[in-house]
């Protein structure tokens, strides 16, 4: 059974196929085998039946008319056109056993059938190795006597056991031959019915990081491999997309870090080229800590963000109105927006289970970016409502400059901006609406953008969670 479970995908199926072959010839040949001693059975069967009745019949004649010579006749005349067959009859008082010529009865003929019923027919194998297979009948004469008699008759089959002995012998050696024949042709077939994953791991073997666009061939595959194919396929392209945005997120966060370090090692270059005054010390060492600031907000969005890819961001789940929430964020804004002449607004309520800090820095991100990017004299309008299915919705929707389409797609990447699209320059680091869509996920929820017909919309969907609170991150 080892060989079964080998790891061999061929070996396995190649034994399967033999083993289910040969058993499936082997109940073929005892099949044919038991129809073959069957028929030789009922053919026995016949014949003896027919002279069975014949006999009877001559003994009937015989014994109201007792003529020794006539009753002996008839029987051997009974014999005639029989190979093989042996007749006896027991009397109360005699006994006749009469063989064809040139046959021997078989010793204890009488004895094997007369211990048996009437119409009992046997079969046995003699002393000298013959084999017989024979009818009994037990009748009492139409006599006066009313005397009973026993009728045997019996054939030698040896030749038909000859004849089943080759015949078996001869089955099951076409059975083994034809099983090793039909695992070798099942060989064939698996190793060609396999070739399909032999062109996928070529194939295979030329993907590297390098090359993640190469895709396997689906349309040349079998309709059982098909599906497999386009699982990888789709597999690929998933890990294309990862690695691109792996290899941007790094180019991104090296240039995000090489500015503040470089203003750093230069501006210390500089204090350290000559002395200077107290003052001059004290004003480098605030701007020092102006960059040491930014660094400092960078790593902590990254390592929030790190939690977040491994689900570790769990929000603490308590009620909270919306509408409460999003007047304390504007009157915090206030000032700013009243310095860029900015009117700010809110609409609606809603109330919903999640994490106060999350969600409020979620929305903040969204109120800084619409208050950055919107012109002196527009507006910044946020809306909540409620929808069909129970859950609350909330926009940030300001009024200017539209987002090209084609960068959509990618605003909530990291270390992304889309600044030209804007015309602006942003002191930001470029992680915050990678945040905002972090912590909706957290919350079960959902954040998209449209920008059209110069007004720019952020939405954020919450699962309002008030009956039926959700305590996983959304994967």
């Amino acid at each position: 059974m080892s060989l079964l479970h080998s790891r061999s995908l061929t070996l396995r199926l190649t034994l399967w196929f033999a083993l289910l072959s040969a058993l499936a010839l082997s109940l073929l040949g005892w099949y044919v085998m038991h129809s073959q001693e069957h028929h030789f059975e009922e053919q026995d069967r016949v014949m003896l039946s027919g002279k069975m009745k014949q006999v009877r019949h001559i003994l009937e004649k015989a014994l109201t008319t007792p003529d020794g010579e006539t009753f002996t006749s008839r029987l051997d005349d009974a014999l005639i056109g029989y190979n093989n067959l042996v007749i006896a009859v027991i009397g109360h008082d005699w006994r006749w056993v009469r063989a064809q010529a040139g046959l021997e009865p078989p010793p204890k003929l009488l004895e094997h059938f007369t211990a048996n019923d009437s119409g009992y027919l046997g079969k046995w194998t003699a002393d000298n190795g013959l084999v017989w297979r024979g009818i009994s009948e037990t009748s009492v004469s139409n006599s006066d006597t009313g005397s009973p008699y026993t009728v045997v008759i019996a054939t030698e089959i040896s030749d038909h056991e000859h004849f089943m002995r080759s015949f078996r012998k001869s089955l099951w050696v076409f059975i083994a031959l034809t099983s090793i024949a039909t695992g070798l042709l099942g060989w064939l077939v698996v190793c060609w019915g396999l070739m399909p994953l032999q062109s996928i791991k070529r194939k295979a073997e030329d993907i590297t990081a390098n090359r993640l666009h190469t895709r396997l061939p689906a349309e040349t595959m079998p309709l059982e491999l098909a599906d497999l194919t386009s699982t990888l396929n789709e597999m690929l392209s998933r890990l294309e997309e990862s690695f691109q945005r792996l290899s941007d997120f790094s180019s991104d966060l090296a240039h995000e870090l090489r500015t503040p370090v470089s203003n750093l090692l230069t501006q210390t270059q500089v204090t350290l080229s000559k002395t200077r005054t107290v003052d001059d010390y004290r004003n480098i060492l605030a701007s020092n800590e102006e960059e040491f600031e930014r660094l400092s907000r960078m790593i902590s969005d990254m390592l929030f963000l790190a939690k977040a890819d491994n689900q570790q961001l769990i929000p603490k789940r308590e009620q909270l109105e919306l509408a409460d929430e999003v007047a304390e964020l504007l009157e915090f804004y206030d000032a700013l927006a009243e310095e860029k002449e900015i009117q700010l607004s809110a609409e609606g309520d809603g109330a919903i289970l999640g994490d106060r800090l999350m969600l409020r820095r979620a929305i903040s991100n969204l109120l800084s970016n619409a208050l950055c990017y919107t012109p002196a004299g527009e507006s910044v309008t946020v809306r909540i409502g409620k929808q069909e299915d129970g859950s609350v919705q909330l926009t940030v929707e300001n009024t200017g400059p539209c987002i090209p389409a084609k960068h959509l797609p990618r605003l909530f990447n990291r270390f992304y901006r889309a600044d030209s699209a804007h015309h602006r320059n942003t002191e930001g680091s470029g992680l915050g609406l990678a945040i905002t869509c972090s912590i909706l996920s957290a919350h079960g929820g959902d954040v998209t953008v449209s920008s059209a017909d110069g007004i720019t919309r952020f939405t954020l969907l919450l699962p309002s969670g008030v009956d039926s609170p959700s305590p996983h991150p959304k994967p």
